[in-house]
């Protein structure tokens, strides 16, 4: 929103934006319970943030912030429906019912999130749904973090809002329950994820969104304490996210953990994930966001990059290399164990793993570094650097590489 998500000129006090960001899922899940069409909701509730933000910031919050917004986005979708001549049964229906300032007390957040993660989206599509339904931002807001052209985001909404349009408004029965779940703590993970290291772009991160990933989660988790694997990820997101400011020095380079200031880590977020880590454990079979969780949490509590616990952590890799099969992972782990036992072990743990993009060069070419192979690191850093899409990982690329070719004379 305006404030911190840029809504045009208008200034938005940040309690203004925060509340209406939590209304947002709210009110959008009265009115599709109430009326049955999510797609004219959403838009119908997007159209009365816009005048909220407005209003609240010039006149103040209203006593009953929920029924204001709740009232205001009622009659869009009546002014809505009115346009379209072949909605007119429908429309009478609605103007029947009248626009209650009280209204209803359930919170359908969850529903609505539920929904916006529906498994037949794809994940890109579940994030920017999320992000416009759920996190109240505008569709210009969405289209700059994703670093798409506006009218390329309002596509790829409208899709993912006519793929959803048919599903019941409701949580699913007690046996879809779970993998439902699993799927909204996949798409907020990977929300986090682009939030925390862009894949493109000019910046390391985009913090609106990793911002964003954690509020929802916290939301999710409010809703769902009993569940250890959504504790974990809030936890995990906590813990790596406490090392942001330190992630990019004062011109913005990228700036590698080892080599990271640790008195700039938030030791508060630290806590607070800590606490949510030990407060999953012990619950049910360990899934893979408390074993990512359980590897930042080794890193955030080691006062120097020679404390920390490589055996322990390349033992939380194997162990999470077991649950994902994901070769993500496997590079990771690779990187634990040369730190643990040698670039060469390194190395020998990357043979046969099969990963597009640069990470893979980029691990090559610094393990080969590090155990002297000038040529050999020279060539993967070559390779890593024309497969690198965010300019801070590039340039740090190239910065390697060229301290590498200068201390070799090359």
């Amino acid at each position: 929103m305006a404030g911190a998500g840029g809504r045009g000129p208008l200034n938005v006090p940040p309690e203004v934006e925060g509340l209406l960001r939590d209304l947002a899922p709210q009110v959008l899940g009265t009115l599709a319970r109430r009326f049955g069409d999510f797609s004219t909701a959403e838009d119908a509730v997007q159209e009365a943030l816009l005048a909220a933000a407005t209003h609240w910031s010039r006149d103040g919050v209203p006593a009953n912030p929920r029924g204001w917004l709740t009232q205001a986005a009622t009659r869009r979708m009546i002014d809505a429906w009115r346009s379209d001549q072949a909605r007119e049964a429908r429309e009478r229906l609605v103007a029947a019912e009248p626009a209650r300032q009280d209204a209803r007390d359930e919170d359908d957040t969850l529903v609505v999130l539920l929904l916006c993660c529906h498994p037949s989206l794809t994940p890109a599509s579940a994030i920017a749904l999320t992000l416009r339904a759920v996190g109240g931002l505008t569709t210009a807001e969405v289209a700059r973090a994703f670093l798409v052209p506006e009218p390329t985001m309002a596509q790829r909404i409208s899709r993912a809002k006519r793929t959803v349009a048919g599903e019941r408004f409701g949580l699913p029965t007690s046996d879809e329950l779970p993998a439902r779940l699993r799927n909204v703590r996949h798409v907020l993970y990977l929300m986090f994820n682009e939030g925390y290291t862009a894949t493109g772009g000019p910046t390391l991160h985009r913090a609106e969104l990793s911002d964003e990933a954690i509020r929802l989660t916290r939301t999710l988790h409010a809703s769902r304490p009993d569940e250890p694997e959504t504790t974990a990820l809030l936890a995990l997101m906590l813990l790596d996210d406490a090392r942001r400011p330190a992630r990019t020095d004062a011109t913005g380079a990228l700036v590698p953990l080892p080599d990271q200031d640790r008195s700039r880590w938030d030791r508060a977020l630290i806590a607070e994930g800590t606490a949510l880590l030990d407060e999953s454990s012990g619950h049910g079979v360990v899934g893979e966001y408390r074993l990512q969780a359980a590897i930042a949490s080794l890193h955030d509590h080691a006062a120097h990059a020679r404390d920390t616990d490589w055996p322990q952590i390349v033992a939380l890799y194997g162990l999470l290399e077991e649950v994902t099969g994901n070769p993500v992972v496997t590079v990771n782990r690779a990187v634990a164990t040369a730190m643990a036992d040698g670039p060469r072990a390194g190395l020998a743990v990357l043979d046969g793993v099969d990963l597009p993009g640069h990470r893979v060069d980029a691990v090559r070419a610094h393990l080969h570094e590090m155990a002297g192979d000038v040529p050999e690191a020279l060539a993967h850093y070559g390779a890593a650097i024309a497969g690198a899409t965010s300019i801070p990982e590039r340039e740090h690329l190239v910065a390697r590489a060229a301290r590498l070719r200068a201390s070799t004379g090359g």
